[in-house]
């Protein structure tokens, strides 16, 4: 994963890039945002391609979400983080991923915000790609919400020292 931090429209935001291995995702997920839960906060966006569905809805058949899937929304709800698409559209039946193997499509990539944050989102749409089995998303800020925007991007580089050191520990 990758932490930002920035100052949109003068307020200091952190977006979280999250990017799992295949096998192992849930415990994976929720042990990275176990790992942030100190540094979350209203102002926290936490993006990724998750590979799973998150409810009935991000997936274009009907069946059930397991218990680990539970369980990870029993983790964002203590984090008191919401999907941001499925918040602002709780019916829609629009995918971010087609499956040529199952033949089904699933919305599997993801935004979480804060649940009071709801304000701060103008628009989220899912953009068709031709060039990836992946479609993007787009969040537009609501500038009501916010001051004038200074499109100034600040990485910590401490987390990529420290991501770097504990890799190579482990390969030693």
């Amino acid at each position: 994963y990758l932490m930002i931090n920035r100052s949109i429209h003068q307020e200091d935001t952190m977006s979280v890039n999250i990017y799992e291995p295949n096998i192992g995702i849930l415990k994976y997920i929720k042990q990275i945002l176990m790992n942030i839960k100190g540094e979350t906060d209203s102002n926290t966006i936490i993006v990724g391609d998750f590979d799973i569905p998150l409810s009935t809805t991000d997936r274009a058949t009907e069946q059930k979400i397991n218990k680990e899937i539970l369980d990870l929304n029993c983790t964002f709800d203590q984090m008191d983080l919401t999907d941001i698409y499925g918040t602002l559209h709780p019916t829609a039946a629009e995918y971010t991923f087609f499956s040529s193997a199952h033949g089904i499509f699933f919305r599997i990539d993801h935004m979480l915000g804060h649940k009071t944050s709801g304000n701060k989102f103008k628009k989220i749409e899912i953009i068709s790609s031709t060039a990836s089995d992946h479609n993007g998303i787009k969040l537009e800020i609501n500038k009501k919400n916010f001051g004038n925007s200074t499109n100034k991007w600040k990485l910590n580089n401490m987390l990529l020292n420290n991501m770097l050191t504990q890799w190579v520990s482990e390969e030693i």
